[in-house]
């Protein structure tokens, strides 16, 4: 298994506009996740009602509101090459002419990962005749369980390989690590418990590997378990899917 980054001099921009929102698996990790992200950005939510420059008309407000939905930087996404759960080699120049949505996943994750899987599956339906023109990409943040069998047994447990073109990608930590860097993901562990917490930003790329919009999933904690009202989950698939086929166009 290996992988490989193409970087872009970084992302100091990012934390200028884009909302962090933080997977959290434990109290301590979520105490440490937050203090990194406090020093890296501050939280731009829009308010409801409030429409951010450069989203069409199509989405509405309220979608707006749910995905914490922003418009991109102009700028190319930064490229890398990386493994998937069927160990096939894939970069992400290769996917163009088709609209992506990157996510960054946890391959152990129990908590708020799943939920975003459900999302994902549910975007997919929603996308109907434009299904074979988006692709779904995830990056793994688990730099321990980061070998194909992690992310395939993930991808079956959480049933998205029922996606076509679904892609949970991993590879060596170093490229990990490179990835997250170049995306602006913050992950850190906390050593005792084993547990992860991690920016959970969504990417939407253009076809041409723009970036486009990011958004932000939030989650409900309670008792360490993470839950969202399933209305919320169908709510963010549609999101997911309009904010997908605005990407193509």
């Amino acid at each position: 298994m290996s992988g490989q980054v193409t970087g872009h001099g970084g992302r100091k921009t990012l934390s200028t506009w884009a909302a962090a929102s933080l997977v959290v698996m434990s109290a301590a990790a979520a105490v440490a996740a937050a203090i990194v992200m406090a020093a890296r950005q501050p939280d731009l939510a829009a308010p409801a009602g409030h429409r951010p420059a450069g989203i069409p008309p199509a989405i509405s407000a309220g979608t707006v509101t749910l995905m914490r939905l922003s418009s991109a930087p102009a700028g190319t996404a930064p490229s890398f090459t990386l493994t998937d759960q069927d160990d096939r080699r894939l970069s992400l120049a290769g996917l163009r002419g088709k609209a992506v949505v990157l996510e960054f996943m946890d391959s152990r994750c129990t908590d708020v990962c799943p939920l975003v899987s459900r999302e994902f599956i549910d975007a997919y339906r929603d996308l109907g005749g434009a299904q074979d023109r988006v692709v779904f990409v995830a990056v793994n943040v688990n730099q321990r369980y980061n070998q194909v069998a992690d992310v395939l047994a993930y991808s079956r447990a959480h049933q998205l390989t029922a996606i076509p073109d679904w892609h949970f990608l991993t590879g060596p930590a170093a490229v990990l690590r490179a990835v997250w860097r170049e995306y602006d993901i913050a992950v850190t562990a906390d050593r005792r418990a084993g547990a992860l917490a991690h920016t959970a930003t969504v990417y939407f790329i253009t076809p041409g590997g723009t970036e486009r919009y990011t958004a932000t999933p939030v989650a409900t904690h309670t008792g360490g378990a993470a839950s969202l009202p399933s209305g919320q989950i169908s709510g963010w698939g549609q999101g997911i899917a309009q904010v997908a086929e605005a990407t193509l166009g």
